[in-house]
């Protein structure tokens, strides 16, 4: 599925409109528990609310089942639990994700019902869209390019963000950064 025009640099211009606010550099990656705080976000891991034993149950029976969701038990509450299962890097992801999706004003999953199991439903168009904008708060492309022309790796760039390598690896390729960095090497060498 493509995204809409233009969605990329809107993208872009939310999540430098965050860094603004919390006082980063277009290069810093951004924090995500410090980005629900500045929103005024709850931010809660899942055992807190029930036992943990229910996500260990979860994971064995569908493997990465849950992630994290945004609930509004309230009108002006909004929380985001994640799973605590996950890795650290991961669950950067995910809050990330979530942020996100709040951010770019996404309607909650609706719940739906097969059989006798509850879930909430997702909207593929703004799944994809939060996927997007959570990369670029998380691994700005000034950042990426940063760290590319220093010569780092997509191993060096998700230990030092923080995320995943197949999350640096994503980005990696989706901004074109390799390319710019090379077009930029041989530039230099003329």
């Amino acid at each position: 599925m493509a995204l809409r025009r233009g969605f990329k640099s809107e993208a872009e211009r939310i999540a430098r409109r965050a860094r603004a606010e919390l006082g980063m550099s277009a290069a810093q990656s951004v924090a995500p528990e410090v980005l629900a705080e500045l929103l005024g976000i709850e931010v809660r891991a899942g055992d807190e609310l029930i036992p943990r034993e229910r996500f260990n149950e979860l994971e064995r029976i569908q493997p990465g089942a849950f992630s994290a969701g945004t609930f509004r038990p309230l009108a002006d509450r909004v929380v985001v639990v994640y799973n605590p299962l996950s890795a650290k890097s991961h669950r950067r992801s995910d809050l990330g994700h979530e942020l996100a999706h709040i951010l770019l004003d996404h309607e909650l999953g609706q719940i739906a019902k097969l059989g006798d199991v509850t879930f909430l439903s997702c909207d593929a168009t703004q799944e994809e869209e939060a996927a997007w904008l959570s990369g670029c708060l998380l691994l700005p492309r000034a950042l990426l390019l940063a760290e590319v022309h220093r010569g780092a790796s997509a191993e060096d760039i998700a230990r030092k963000c923080g995320v995943s390598e197949g999350m640096a690896r994503y980005r990696l390729n989706v901004t074109g950064v390799f390319r710019q960095n090379q077009a930029l090497l041989r530039k230099s060498d003329s």
